[in-house]
C-alpha cells in the first residue's frame, strides 16, 4: 500500500485525511486544494503536474468511460479516496482516478 499524506493544518484547513462521504462539495474542493499544495502541484498517482495532462504511460491505459458517471471527466482534477476506508488519499488527474478505479480497484 502506498504511503498516505497526513497533516495537521492551521485553522480553516482540514486535518488530512478526511472521510470523503462526510464532506460536501465545497469542502471537497478545499481538501482537494490542500492536497494539491501538499503534493507540490503533482498528481498523487502519475506524478505529472496537475495543471497539465497525466503521464504518457497512464494516458496510454484504456479507460471504459461508460463505467463512470456522465460528468466524471469534465473536472480535470479529482479528490481521490479509498473506497474501503472512505479516507481521502490525494489529488489526481481525472484519467488517473479512472485508471486507479478500473485497474486497481481504488
Amino acid at each position: 500500500m502506498r504511503e498516505r499524506l497526513a497533516t495537521t493544518e492551521p485553522r480553516g484547513h482540514e486535518t488530512l485525511p478526511v472521510l470523503y462521504s462526510r464532506i460536501g462539495t465545497a469542502k471537497r474542493a478545499a481538501v482537494r486544494e490542500q492536497y494539491i499544495d501538499l503534493q507540490g502541484g503533482l498528481c498523487y498517482h502519475c506524478h505529472a503536474p496537475l495543471d497539465g495532462p497525466c503521464s504518457i504511460d497512464v494516458a496510454a491505459q484504456f479507460v471504459e468511460e461508460r463505467r463512470f458517471p456522465p460528468f466524471f471527466f469534465t473536472r480535470p482534477i479529482h479528490l481521490h479516496h479509498d473506497h474501503d476506508t472512505d479516507l481521502t488519499i490525494g489529488a489526481v488527474h481525472a484519467h488517473c482516478n479512472a485508471v486507479l478505479f478500473q485497474y486497481h480497484g481504488e
